[in-house]
């Protein structure tokens, strides 16, 4: 694929000033000892998204869960030979083998060059941001300076990731915990416009959403028949559908049309228009573009910021799957 960031407008450099003084990354972290690592995983994002579009949901979604499990730490990346680590959790278990192998292939490229410098959490946080914009999404300025967290267990991810089925509130306390403000995290529920599910994380809204009614009522009849087709009730658990029906490879705010319109997926993706506390954010969203963007990239940054290890906690893993 050519590499094609867009050229954004000056207005999202604006999203860095003033987080120095809260923050302890640092946008210029690896000016030194590393000046090219933004460049070398982007390349190795570039070539990833070459071989499968899969490369950008499954990326974007390993940070999230990474950043909310102990913080952004690339606790998430540790395989254990007992199938115990975090990755293993119930809750991750569906996360796809492409963004490990992304961020894995960022960090050999990355030690060829700056070997034993730059940590596994930086890379996927680098990563993460370049997937959005290889896809027609806005940019922002990656602080770094996070170091690899030393604990990855799959006993301690329960409760900590938002379910498909969570209402408006549910997802704001969630989210608050980690110190995520409600517009955060209804901007950063616009990743679902590139994102897939598999049947299973929503078949309960197509064919037992009630005693009396099989279908969800609020999902749009239409998208429901479409689902239904593309979800059959023995459907291989293997099978996964794209989230947004419309623009489904291109970061875009039409996941907020969507919603308005009744194509939300998850009931934890319907309940955001359909909540008088989310809404007027989802209208918004819906309606201007940029608003959108500002709004993502200042989230992101919000988000790359959970619980970071810094200074002389955890270290910097020689492979982002083992502790050294």
């Amino acid at each position: 694929m050519k590499e094609n960031y867009p050229k954004k407008l000056f207005f999202f450099l604006f999203l860095i000033v003033g987080w120095g003084e809260t923050s302890p990354l640092s946008v210029n972290f690896y000016s030194s000892s590393c000046p090219n690592v933004e460049s070398i995983v982007r390349q190795a994002v570039i070539t990833k998204l070459d071989q499968t579009f899969t490369t950008v949901p499954a990326t974007l979604r390993l940070f999230f869960h990474d950043c909310f499990v102990e913080g952004c730490d690339a606790s998430v990346l540790i395989a254990s030979p007992n199938n115990d680590a975090e990755k293993d959790a119930p809750d991750n278990i569906s996360l796809a083998g492409d963004g490990f192998d992304t961020v894995n292939k960022a960090k050999e490229a990355v030690e060829a060059q700056c070997p034993g410098v730059v940590s596994c959490a930086d890379i996927l946080t680098i990563a993460a941001r370049d997937v959005v914009v290889l896809t027609g999404g806005p940019t922002w300025n990656v602080e770094l300076g996070r170091r690899d967290g030393l604990i990855s267990e799959a006993s301690r991810v329960a409760g900590s990731l938002p379910a498909p089925t969570f209402n408006a509130q549910q997802l704001i306390d969630l989210f608050q915990k980690n110190n995520i403000s409600q517009t955060d995290m209804i901007a950063l529920s616009g990743a679902h416009t590139v994102g897939f599910s598999h049947c299973s994380r929503f078949a309960d809204r197509l064919y037992s959403f009630s005693p009396t009614q099989s279908t969800d009522p609020l999902l749009n009849q239409t998208y429901a028949e479409q689902l239904k087709a593309a979800c059959p009730q023995d459907v291989d658990p293997q099978i996964a559908v794209q989230m947004d029906p419309i623009t489904p490879q291109q970061f875009d705010s039409r996941y907020y049309k969507n919603l308005v319109q009744g194509l939300g997926m998850f009931t934890s993706d319907d309940t955001l228009f359909r909540d008088s506390a989310t809404n007027p954010t989802v209208v918004e969203f819906a309606t201007d573009h940029r608003q959108f963007e500002l709004a993502f990239a200042e989230a992101m940054i919000h988000l790359g910021q959970t619980g970071v290890k810094t200074g002389n906690q955890g270290e910097i893993r020689r492979d982002c799957a083992s502790f050294n």
